[in-house]
C-alpha cells in the first residue's frame, strides 16, 4: 500500500475487539510515534502508554470514547521549553504535539489495527488518576485495537474538499 492509499484507508474506528494487539506492533507504532517531526527537533511531547487493565479502568472514568480497546495512547505536550517563534510568539508544542498524533494514527492505520483522535476527555481527572501527566496539557487519546467486523467509516469519511478550493497557488 502507497502512502496515498494509507491516508485514505484511515479512517475514526469507532468499534474495536478485544483481541490484545502484539507486542511488535505497538513497539512500530511508538517507533512511528518518535520518529516525528518536532520544531528545532526539542521533542517537547510525552507519551503514555494505557495498557493494564487497572489503567484502562482509570482512562474510561475520563471518557466514555475507548470503543472497547484495552490499549490507549494518551499524548501531552509541556509548553515550556517548546520552539516559540520569535515573531509573533506562537508555541510549537501543540503543533508538534499534533504531528506525533498524526504518525500514531498512520502507524495504527499500517498496522491494520484501528483508531481514533478522541478529544472529548476529562483532561483534569485524568491527570488526578494518573499524577506523572500533571504537568502536561494532555492533548488525545488513542484507544487502539483489531477494528471489529462490522466497524466502518462514518457516512462523511469521503467528504472532502476540492484541492482547487483547498490550495491557492502564489
Amino acid at each position: 500500500m502507497n502512502f496515498l492509499e494509507l491516508v485514505k484507508a484511515r479512517y475514526s474506528c469507532r468499534k474495536l475487539t478485544d483481541k490484545p494487539v502484539e507486542a511488535d506492533k505497538v513497539e512500530r507504532i511508538l517507533q512511528a510515534a518518535v520518529a516525528a517531526p518536532t520544531a528545532k527537533n526539542i521533542q517537547p511531547y510525552k507519551l503514555w502508554k494505557v495498557a493494564s487493565k487497572e489503567a484502562i479502568d482509570k482512562l474510561k472514568q475520563t471518557t466514555h470514547f475507548t470503543f472497547g480497546a484495552e490499549l490507549a495512547l494518551i499524548v501531552g505536550v509541556k509548553h515550556d521549553g517548546a520552539f516559540v517563534r520569535p515573531f509573533d510568539g506562537v508555541n510549537f508544542a501543540q503543533i508538534d504535539g499534533a504531528i506525533v498524533a498524526t504518525h500514531i494514527m498512520l502507524a495504527v492505520q499500517a498496522e491494520g489495527l484501528g483508531t481514533t483522535w478522541v478529544g472529548y476527555f476529562d483532561a483534569p481527572k485524568l491527570q488526578e488518576l494518573f499524577p506523572e501527566m500533571k504537568e502536561y496539557e494532555l492533548i488525545a487519546v488513542f484507544p487502539i485495537g483489531y477494528p471489529a467486523d462490522d466497524a466502518k467509516p462514518s457516512n462523511r469519511h469521503e467528504d472532502r474538499r476540492q484541492i482547487s478550493d483547498a490550495v491557492t497557488e502564489l
